[in-house]
C-alpha cells in the first residue's frame, strides 16, 4: 500500500487527494493547519465561488516566470474536464457572463460540500490543525514532522497555496517546505487586491458597490480595460474590475497611475447627455443633485454631481446643458489618482511562488526530489480575474494527484 500525503487543505490540495485516491492501492491523507479545510474557497467570489472559466486553458491568463509551464496541467483537465468532474461528484452549475462558471445554488459552500462528500467516500484521511513543520527525505521516503509528532509517506504533495489572504489561512509554509527540500522561489507579490487611491471620495462611498468599466491610466495612456464589480472602501476602490487591473498598477511602480470609472458603460457621450437632458425636463423641480436618482445607488448620484459642480441648492430645470455635459462626463469618466496597491492580507492571488523549472509540466513531479509534487499557488503561477486562479487549482491538483 502507498502511502500518499497532501499538504493544504484547500483547492488545489482536495483535488489531489481525490485524484490519488482513485488508485485502489494508495492510502491517502490530507493534513491542513487550519482548523477546517476549504476556508479561503469559501471566499472566492464574494462567496458565490467563480469555480472557473470556459476560456480557462488559454494560457494568455497566466503569469508568472514561464506561464507555458502550466500548460501541461490545463490541456489534462481543461474547464471541460473540471466541469464533468464536479458533476461527477454532484454539484450543478451555471455558466455567467465572460465564460465564469458558478455553483448553481450561487453559494461557495455547495462547492465545499461536494468535495467533503466526496472525500469522505474516498476514504481519505483528513486531519486539521495539523501545521507540518518540517519535511525531509529518508531512506527513499518522506518524513514529516507535526506538533503532534512524525509521519511518513511514500508519495509527498505539497498544496499549501500562497501568502495571500493571511485572514483566511495564507501562510509561506508551502515555500517553507519546499526551500527545505531543496527548491527555490521566485520573488512574491500581492495579485487581484484592492487598489488605494486618494481618500476623499472613496471613504465617502465607502461600501457602495456598482457595476462599471474600469481603466487604468498613466501618463494619459489607457494600460488596461475591465468591466465588472467596483466597491468603494475606505482608502480605494476594490471589486473584480479593480482585481483584473491591480498587477498591471503594481508594475507602474514611482509614476502616476489614475483610474477611470465609467458607470454609464453602455451609453456614448451623446447618450448620456440625451438622457441627462430628459430627465431634467421629466423633473425639472427634483434638486439639481438628485438628478441621477433612480440611475446610480443615490449617495453615489450625490458624489458624481459634486465632482462635476453641481450642488443642491437650485432644481433640475435650472442646469444648464454645460452642467449637464459636465455631469455625463463625469457619469462615465470618474477619476481617482491610484497611491498603491493594497498587500498581502487583501489579496486573493499571490503572484510569484516555487520556481516551475524545478518541476515536469507534464507531472507536476519535482526535478529534483523524486516522488515530491506541487501544485496550486505555491508554484508560480497565477492567473487573471474570472475564475482562472481556481481553474488553475483544479487542473494541477488533478494532475499532481494522478501520482504520474
Amino acid at each position: 500500500m502507498t502511502e500518499v500525503f497532501i499538504i493544504g487543505g484547500g483547492a488545489s490540495g482536495m483535488a489531489a487527494a481525490l485524484s490519488a485516491a482513485q488508485h485502489p492501492n494508495r492510502r491517502v491523507t490530507l493534513l491542513e493547519r487550519q482548523g477546517r479545510v476549504g476556508r479561503k474557497l469559501l471566499a472566492t467570489g464574494n462567496g458565490r465561488c467563480n469555480l472557473t472559466n470556459l476560456a480557462g486553458a488559454d494560457i494568455a491568463h497566466y503569469h508568472g516566470a514561464d506561464p507555458a509551464f502550466a500548460g501541461g496541467a490545463l490541456r489534462r483537465y481543461p474547464p471541460e474536464a473540471v466541469l464533468d468532474f464536479f458533476s461527477a461528484l454532484g454539484l450543478m452549475t451555471r455558466p455567467e457572463y465572460g465564460g465564469r462558471v458558478y455553483p448553481m445554488s450561487g453559494h461557495a459552500g455547495s462547492v465545499l460540500d461536494v468535495l467533503l462528500l466526496a472525500l469522505e467516500q474516498a476514504g481519505v484521511r483528513v486531519c486539521t490543525a495539523a501545521a507540518v513543520q518540517r519535511a525531509a527525505r529518508r531512506g527513499g521516503r518522506f518524513w514529516l514532522e507535526t506538533a503532534t509528532g512524525g509521519m511518513t509517506a511514500d508519495k509527498l504533495i505539497v498544496a499549501c497555496g500562497g501568502c495571500a489572504g493571511g485572514k483566511l489561512g495564507g501562510v509561506q509554509d508551502g515555500y517553507t517546505l519546499l526551500q527545505g527540500l531543496g527548491h527555490s522561489r521566485t520573488a512574491l507579490s500581492p495579485a487581484l487586491t484592492a487598489l488605494r487611491t486618494a481618500p476623499g471620495y472613496p471613504r465617502a462611498l465607502k461600501g457602495i458597490r456598482a457595476d462599471a468599466v474600469v481603466r487604468l491610466l498613466c501618463g494619459g495612456r489607457t494600460l488596461q480595460t475591465e468591466r465588472g464589480d467596483v466597491l468603494f472602501t475606505e482608502n480605494g476602490v476594490s471589486g473584480t474590475a479593480v482585481f483584473a487591473v491591480s498587477r498591471a498598477a503594481a508594475n507602474v511602480g514611482k509614476a502616476q497611475a489614475e483610474i477611470s470609472l465609467n458607470f454609464f458603460p453602455d451609453l456614448d457621450a451623446a447618450a448620456a447627455e440625451q438622457t441627462l437632458a430628459e430627465r431634467r425636463r421629466r423633473w425639472p423641480e427634483l434638486p439639481a443633485n438628485r438628478i441621477l436618482t433612480g440611475t446610480v445607488q443615490s449617495r453615489l448620484g450625490l458624489m458624481l454631481c459634486k465632482y462635476s459642480g453641481i450642488s443642491g441648492g437650485g432644481t433640475a430645470g435650472t442646469l444648464t446643458d454645460g452642467a449637464l455635459r459636465r455631469l455625463a462626463a463625469a457619469i462615465r469618466d470618474f477619476r481617482l489618482p491610484v497611491s498603491g496597491v493594497c498587500g498581502f492580507d487583501s489579496a486573493q492571488v499571490t503572484a510569484g511562488g516555487i520556481r516551475t523549472a524545478e518541476f515536469d509540466p507534464e507531472t507536476l513531479q519535482s526535478r529534483l526530489v523524486p516522488g515530491l509534487y506541487a501544485c496550486g499557488e505555491v508554484l508560480d503561477i497565477d492567473g487573471d480575474c474570472g475564475g482562472y486562479n481556481l481553474q488553475w487549482a483544479w487542473s494541477s491538483g488533478l494532475l499532481a494527484g494522478a501520482l504520474n
